[in-house]
């Protein structure tokens, strides 16, 4: 058992007080088997006007707020508390008839499944390059193939902290590469996908420890990675990034089929584009266990 504390805190600046709309924050992790979520605690500032909690339709918690009364700063800081069960190495209990790569997933599965086999970003390079990785003539390991694609990602790509906004084509991540973690996710989901199995993105923290060697890349802001749907194994954890496989220092917050469904904070304000000043965020995973002493980091957010 390992215990997980994660603070999270997001502040925007602005040149002179500004109003707000609607803000929707997805901070608070997904309760499972393997993260048993112990504490939450949220605090915005100004005081909101109103706050509530919803589900959406991937049955990620979304915190919803209102604002009534203007304001230069707004803040936001989460903290989190979990038990946190590690997986160190990928335990692929596979269905006999999906060991072997291709495979077929069960008929009653395949509605619920088939708009995350769906490419969202088709493009005949990502298809010819998750090919590469497919033993042709004969019989391809589907753990094996998925393990090699993850290590591929972080051998082959150069990883870079990329604060603009939005998400690189996959394709593009493919010519130029490198990217962020949340570039490189979206181009194994898309590489999988090509290959007709399941894959969804997910958003969260990466614990990195400051004492047990090299750093995991994508510590000190949100992290990326994504998940494979395996008969008989489940949701599977990759992290192209690290070439995690496994959710090994891994917090899932949120899943989803396009990145743009698991946006960590978002929101509006009424003002002239010069008001907005600038945003920092600060992100500090530690383990309680060992007593382990954080990095911080600023970062821009996902």
């Amino acid at each position: 058992m390992t215990l997980l504390a994660a603070r999270h805190v997001t502040t925007y600046r602005y040149r002179r007080p500004v109003t707000f709309g609607e803000h929707r924050l997805m901070f608070r992790p997904r309760d499972s088997y393997d993260q048993k979520l112990l504490e939450a605690r949220l605090s915005i500032s100004p005081e909101p006007a109103n706050v509530r909690w919803l589900h959406d339709v991937f049955g990620n918690c979304v915190t919803v707020v209102d604002f009534d009364a203007p304001c230069d700063e707004l803040r936001f800081e989460s903290n989190i508390r979990l038990d946190h069960a590690p997986s160190n190495t990928p335990d692929f209990r596979i269905e006999d008839e999906a060991a072997t790569f291709p495979f077929a997933y069960a008929e009653d599965e395949m509605p619920d499944l088939a708009p995350l086999i769906t490419p969202q970003y088709p493009d005949a390079a990502v298809h010819e390059w998750a090919l590469r990785f497919v033993r042709q003539g004969h019989p391809t390991d589907t753990g094996a193939l998925l393990m090699t694609l993850t290590n591929a990602c972080r051998e082959s790509f150069t990883y870079e902290r990329r604060t603009a906004k939005g998400i690189r084509h996959p394709a593009m991540t493919l010519k130029l590469g490198r990217g962020s973690c949340r570039d490189f996710a979206l181009l194994m989901i898309e590489a999988v996908r090509s290959l007709g199995l399941a894959a969804r993105f997910v958003s969260g923290y990466i614990y990195v420890p400051t004492r047990d060697g090299p750093r995991h890349l994508g510590g000190g802001s949100t992290h990326a990675w994504c998940q494979v749907y395996l008969p008989g194994a489940g949701w599977v954890e990759f992290d192209p990034t690290n070439a995690i496989v496994g959710n090994r220092d891994l917090i899932r917050v949120a899943v989803a089929r396009d990145p743009g469904q698991a946006i960590p904070l978002s929101g509006t304000y009424a003002g002239a584009a010069d008001d907005f000043l600038d945003m920092a965020v600060e992100v500090r995973v530690r383990s309680e266990r060992n007593g382990d002493a954080p990095a911080i980091y600023s970062a821009a957010e996902l």
